[in-house]
């Protein structure tokens, strides 16, 4: 086998311990193996799984290069082939076969690992409190096994008398405690921090995980670009938070946003793309024929082009207290996470277009009383009709029209809404949760000096032709700034769909590889 090593390895030795970065691969030609977890709440030891012969030691993880959260323990000695973790993505580029084997088996253990290894890592927080809520998104997002406490269990107290009482958000892990946890401070534990060399460059960086920027990181990746993609949260983006998605070409029976996103995310580790997450970009700037991408922090990414793909926000509501319940009864989006907080109860979601559509149907699957608020006057002016058909038969959802917010109550948490409609005047709902899908706001305040529409948008190809760049013109997706695309939904002028945004972000790539043949030319002549 030219990729590995063959060693006998004694019993009672670790392959390697949950916390190791970057482990080896293991084939068992002989030895037997113990998978062995830590509860993270006790410090108790079990063992989760036993491998034998011509099985290999291995998950997720060694494509993500996160660190082990499982210690593969010999318990009969034998000899085994020892591969290492930089030169498992060449074997499987080299052989579709073992890389259709890897593939299928990484993620059938990661998801048996999200069942049965959950107490290595638990995380304890509040409902309804932006902070925890942000901790809970990134574990969910990198789909790290995990047990989550919420404040009301007896465990989480155990765990404040412990660390104190404001300890909260907390992660326990493999002897290690982390206090008002961020998702930065667990990224770092787990191996999901950025940790390429500050040299090192790149021949594409995707910024942004959403439909656009992983389909960019695949096919980047999969025609031999070498491909970094970071997120602020995790790969999804705002997609992620879509409850059901039923008009994606190929999936007649409907997908989630997470479901694609996650499928699309194993594609481009797959090929070899690096997942980063959170990681915050504010600047970008030229150098040459280099690009300096800054991030919050003092690191600094290095990247011959640039796909901007960081998609849009949804408006905040010009209301007293908005902000007070962020993340503590007001919400972006509608996926699991969310409807975990307000399932039985009543809720608002405010909006007219397809995402509001598809919240309202997912919450009341989730026996929640719909209140859907619309400030025109036709539930159909913007949403597709088959949501428009699904939402008028449901006895749950109740269609308000000419409506608007005018007013919040509650103390720490959301609790009751006021509205009013032309038709039945101001009146006051208890509601646990509202969720706002009103006024996409593109995502390019950090950006400045690059070419933008009246909205905020980016300009991109000839639109986004200047002056300066008459001797050189934009390719197609190509921005004002020579090596910086822009596909999905932060573009000027594209189709606010997941389907759309994903095709833009391969077809940025066509041009992305024409820039590169540029620059490459350059270099020689």
């Amino acid at each position: 086998m030219s990729f590995g090593v063959s060693q006998e390895v004694p019993a009672g030795t670790n392959l390697f311990a949950a916390g190791d970065l970057d482990p080896d691969f293991f084939v068992l030609a002989g030895a037997q193996v113990a998978l062995v977890v830590s509860d993270g709440l006790t410090g108790v030891r079990k063992t989760i799984a036993f491998q034998g012969p011509t099985d290999f030691v291995g998950e997720l993880g060694q494509l993500t290069h996160q660190a082990a959260f499982v210690t593969a323990r010999v318990t009969q000695s034998g000899p085994v082939w020892r591969i290492p973790a930089d030169r498992i993505q060449e074997l499987m580029s080299r052989d579709g076969s073992v890389a259709e084997v890897f593939m299928q088996t990484f993620q059938a253990r990661r998801e048996w690992f999200l069942e049965f290894a959950g107490d290595s890592l638990i995380a304890a927080g509040r409902e309804h409190d932006s902070v925890s809520n942000a901790l809970r998104a990134f574990l969910v997002r990198m789909r790290l096994p995990h047990r989550w406490i919420d404040e009301g269990d007896p465990a989480a107290a155990r765990l404040q008398a412990r660390y104190g009482i404001g300890a909260l958000p907390l992660v326990a892990m493999e002897g290690h405690v982390l206090t008002r946890a961020a998702p930065d401070d667990v990224a770092e534990k787990v191996g999901h921090a950025y940790r390429r060399s500050q040299e090192s460059v790149a021949d594409m960086l995707v910024i942004g995980g959403g439909p656009a920027g992983m389909a960019a990181a695949v096919y980047g990746a999969s025609e031999g670009l070498d491909t970094v993609c970071v997120d602020g949260v995790g790969p999804g983006g705002q997609a992620a938070a879509t409850s059901r998605i039923e008009n994606y070409l190929g999936f007649p029976e409907g997908l989630s946003g997470d479901e694609l996103l996650n499928k699309a995310a194993l594609q481009a580790l797959k090929f070899g793309a690096g997942l980063h997450a959170p990681l915050e970009v504010v600047a970008l700037e030229p150098s040459g024929p280099i690009i300096r991408v800054a991030l919050r922090g003092p690191a600094v990414i290095l990247a011959r082009t640039v796909v901007i793909a960081t998609g849009v926000r949804y408006r905040n509501l010009d209301i007293d207290r908005w902000a007070d319940f962020i993340g503590a009864g007001i919400y972006y989006g509608a996926s699991d996470l969310e409807a975990r907080q307000c399932q039985g109860q009543g809720v608002i979601v405010v909006g007219g277009g397809n995402s509001a559509g598809q919240a309202c149907l997912y919450l009341a699957q989730r026996d929640c009383d719909v209140t859907l608020v619309i400030r025109g006057g036709q539930l159909d002016a913007s949403m597709s009709a088959y949501l428009v058909s699904r939402i008028r038969q449901n006895s749950c959802v109740r269609v308000l029209l000419n409506a608007e917010v005018r007013a919040l109550h509650g103390e720490r948490n959301l609790e009751a809404v006021t509205i009013s409609s032309t038709e039945r005047g101001p009146e006051t709902l208890a509601a646990s949760a509202l969720f706002c899908f009103v006024g996409a706001v593109p995502d390019t305040d950090w950006l400045p000096g690059l070419a933008l529409d009246d909205h905020g948008f980016v300009l991109t190809g000839a639109e986004a032709q200047t002056t300066t760049s008459a001797n050189n013109p934009p390719l197609p997706f190509e921005t004002s700034l020579a090596g910086v695309f822009a596909a999905g939904d932060v573009r000027s002028g594209s189709m606010k769909r997941v389907a759309a945004a994903a095709g833009e972000g391969a077809s940025a790539v066509a041009s992305v590889h024409r820039r590169l043949a540029v620059l490459d030319a350059a270099a020689i002549g």
